[in-house]
């Protein structure tokens, strides 16, 4: 992990396309801004991992029903 430290107004690039900022810093809180292509799919990390638990849970379900459907077409 690369750990930089940056003050209010100083940013950070990634490759040629992606610019974080600082915009504010109040108390522990930082808020950052982010800038990058349209297609860049940007989350907080809370929501990252609820999609992708979300997103096991849908292949376990496709599995499941898709042994249940075979299973009645055998029949």
């Amino acid at each position: 992990m690369l750990v930089l430290t940056r003050k209010l107004g100083e940013s950070i690039a990634i490759d040629d396309h992606i610019k974080i900022r600082v915009v504010q810093i109040k108390g522990k809180q930082v808020r950052l801004g982010i800038e990058a292509p349209r297609d860049t799919k940007i989350h907080r990390e809370e929501v990252y991992l609820a999609i992708q638990d979300q997103n096991q849970e849908s292949v376990k379900t496709d599995s499941e029903k898709t042994r249940q459907v075979a299973k009645l077409l055998k029949s």
